[in-house]
């Protein structure tokens, strides 16, 4: 009893020499926290890391178009899963932070980092605007399905707009807007370089780049849904009047939160414009703005981990769908929403992880 008790300060101590940012990524607001999650988690990504010496271009390039909305699921992630207010309004960021994008870069090219900058100044404007559009909605007090109601209707407008810029007059300065055609010519994402500037097309490089910040962006996400900030979005997701209660400004918790999922859906903006060289008011539609909505519900809105490996899955599955027409993919999608909504509410991997531990301890019953 005594050395025990002679280690329990050592115990301690050792514990607090644990940065609390690694503290805070195992912390309870998500799923994987065992030894175990981070061996899968480290093999997944050195799987990732060696996929393109086994994959053609095309392969790279299209995984490296799905890693461009992961962003905008995870942000929505946040903002819906953690903080309880259902947006349709992710899809309007992101043309926002696209369209500021082309702006930029059609009008000053791709030289000295202007493309950075591109980057820096669209998802800076869909802060702005999320900013401006949850202050009326949070301190306007509308919520629930209100609150659906109008991110939605912010989204039809905005793409409507777009769609009537066709004429030449729609323009700021070489940068035209384009109309339903949308806009083309910006350059791709270009890293200033001491022996020459690098181009990043959809290939090898671009493919590393956002696998990276993919990885820092979860990881990130992970520290701030489990820190005090996040504790605070959960008390808001299960009981807003109880949290008002005890003293929190809820309001101004899901602004923030807003704000900062708007803004990863403005990055995905940027990243698939400079991806693709294109943006058009379609990728801001009804059809567009549900598809964020899928993902998160199939995966698992409450979970971030959950919410990343879904998104991935449903892009792959509605890509291959859409083989055999846009239609019967949609038609497959919202039958999938719908059968997981009813079944599965949490999402396909909270339940499936539910399903694996039940069986577990079944069998540790038995034996």
């Amino acid at each position: 009893m005594a050395m025990l008790q002679r280690e329990d300060p050592l115990t301690a101590r050792s514990a607090s020499r644990v940065p609390n940012w690694m503290r805070l990524v195992n912390g309870p607001q998500t799923l994987g926290r065992g030894s175990l999650f981070w061996v899968g988690f480290a093999l997944a990504i050195g799987a990732a890391a060696v996929y393109p010496a086994f994959a053609d271009g095309w392969s790279v390039g299209n995984t490296a178009y799905f890693f461009c909305w992961v962003f905008m699921a995870l942000g929505l992630s946040l903002i819906w899963g953690y903080t309880g207010a259902l947006s349709f309004g992710q899809t309007a960021f992101f043309g926002l932070a696209g369209y500021t994008y082309g702006v930029v870069t059609i009008n000053f090219g791709a030289a000295y980092g202007m493309t950075i900058v591109g980057v820096l100044l669209g998802v800076g404007m869909s802060c702005l605007g999320a900013a401006l559009l949850g202050y009326m909605l949070f301190y306007g007090r509308i919520s629930g399905v209100f609150l659906g109601i109008v991110t939605l209707s912010t989204t039809l407008v905005f793409a409507t707009f777009m769609a009537q810029t066709a004429g030449s007059q729609w323009a700021i300065g070489d940068a035209r807007m384009g109309g339903d055609n949308g806009m083309t010519g910006m350059p791709p994402l270009t890293i200033p370089w001491a022996g020459g500037d690098i181009a990043l097309y959809s290939g090898v490089p671009l493919y590393y780049l956002l696998l990276a910040m993919l990885v820092l962006c979860y990881l990130g996400l992970r520290v701030l849904v489990n820190s005090r900030f996040g504790n605070v979005l959960v008390a808001i997701r299960e009981n807003p009047h109880r949290a008002e209660m005890l003293g929190y400004d809820i309001r101004r918790y899901q602004l923030i939160a807003f704000v900062i999922g708007s803004g990863l859906a403005g990055l995905s903006g940027v990243l698939y414009t400079a991806w693709g060289q294109y943006i058009s008011p379609s990728n801001m539609d009804l059809a567009a703005a549900a598809l964020p909505i899928i993902w998160v519900a199939v995966g698992g809105r409450k979970d971030l981990t959950a919410t990343l490996v879904g998104t991935l899955v449903v892009l792959g599955i509605f890509q291959n769908l859409t083989i055999y027409g846009s239609y019967y993919a949609f038609v497959i999608m919202g039958l999938l929403l719908v059968v997981i909504v009813v079944y599965l509410p949490e999402g396909l991997i909270p339940g499936l992880v539910r399903l694996v531990s039940r069986l577990r301890k079944r069998k540790e019953g038995m034996s």
